[in-house]
């Protein structure tokens, strides 16, 4: 992405270093922030603004109408809203500027779809998958044990360092979104991986130059975020799961499973690291729509109730 037109570059800057140093807000997130600035920056600059002073609600209504007209998601366009809402909100604070030009924007309306999950049976499969005694496949048992069992995000799986795993005490101190610091247990059957590719598979990775990162490549640097997600779909193809299966899939499936099996809302939250109930309630939707779904494919006397969508019910035979 090209730098930010002069007369935007330096708020966008300045702004990002705001909410980086003092906010904490991810790395990965503040990228995306400035990417979407930047676009922004260069559709306004464009359309007559010479910097974000004088950038009006009408240059970002034509904005907005811009994303639109490429075939953005209404997500995405959310997304860049939030961004560039924030950096105005942001100026008005500093006095950069005296009004909020974003405060009557409307955002494009968003609606939220249930999160993915796999089933108990799908997911014993997928953990399966990784069979063999070379060092992959050990590292790979003892990543999805892990990634199922503490539902991390995959920039948290794959910045964990060994101080951060205590095998002793059963749990993962994991630095999350906004680099707050949260504890989440592990399964026994995470642990006993983990143990296990410490023991015999993680030496034969280690490089002159490894630190201590706990899940390593083939040139004993930490593992990264695409390797990750190759590996949990060549595994979901060898597991014969239909689906496609992403990492977040894991996580998701780590809440459902969960909730299914009478977990605490609030206890959720916190293993997530959710900073709202809220973003956590969504599981509550899958479980009853779950519910929903068995009922109505095997009581007896649920024959008439309408089908989830994406089902067809099937005429009854004429005599």
């Amino acid at each position: 992405m090209p730098a930010a037109p002069p007369g935007f570059a330096d708020n966008i800057d300045r702004y990002l270093g705001y909410v980086e140093l003092e906010k904490g807000l991810a790395r990965n997130t503040a990228g995306s922030y400035e990417s979407d600035l930047r676009q922004a920056a260069h559709f306004l600059k464009k359309h007559g603004a010479t910097n974000w002073t004088k950038v009006s609600a009408k240059h970002l209504t034509a904005w907005l109408h811009g994303l639109s007209d490429r075939g953005l998601t209404a997500s995405s366009q959310a997304r860049k809203l939030t961004a560039v809402r924030m950096l105005c909100r942001h100026l008005v604070r500093e006095r950069v500027r005296d009004d909020d030009p974003t405060a009557l924007l409307a955002g494009p309306k968003i609606r939220r779809k249930l999160p993915q999950t796999l089933s108990g049976a799908e997911m014993q499969k997928l953990l399966a998958a990784p069979t063999g005694g070379d060092a992959y496949s050990i590292r790979d048992r003892a990543m999805l044990e892990l990634f199922y069992s503490s539902g991390l995000r995959i920039s948290e799986l794959c910045g964990l360092s060994l101080q951060q795993v205590d095998l002793e005490h059963g749990f993962v101190r994991v630095i999350g979104k906004g680099s707050k610091e949260r504890v989440v247990p592990l399964g026994g059957k995470a642990r006993q991986a983990i143990v296990s590719y410490l023991d015999s598979a993680r030496p034969r990775l280690v490089k002159p130059r490894t630190g201590s990162e706990l899940f390593i490549s083939e040139r004993g640097t930490a593992i990264s975020r695409k390797t990750l997600w190759v590996s949990v779909k060549k595994y979901a193809l060898r597991a014969g799961l239909t689906s496609a299966v992403k990492p977040h899939l894991l996580r998701h499936s780590f809440a459902t499973h969960l909730l299914g099996g009478g977990a605490d809302l609030r206890a959720i939250q916190e293993m997530l690291g959710h900073a709202s109930i809220g973003t956590t309630q969504i599981y509550t939707a899958v479980e009853t729509s779950r519910l929903l779904d068995q009922h109505a494919k095997y009581h007896p006397r649920n024959q008439f109730r309408e089908k989830p969508p994406g089902e067809t019910r099937k005429k009854p035979k004429s005599s």
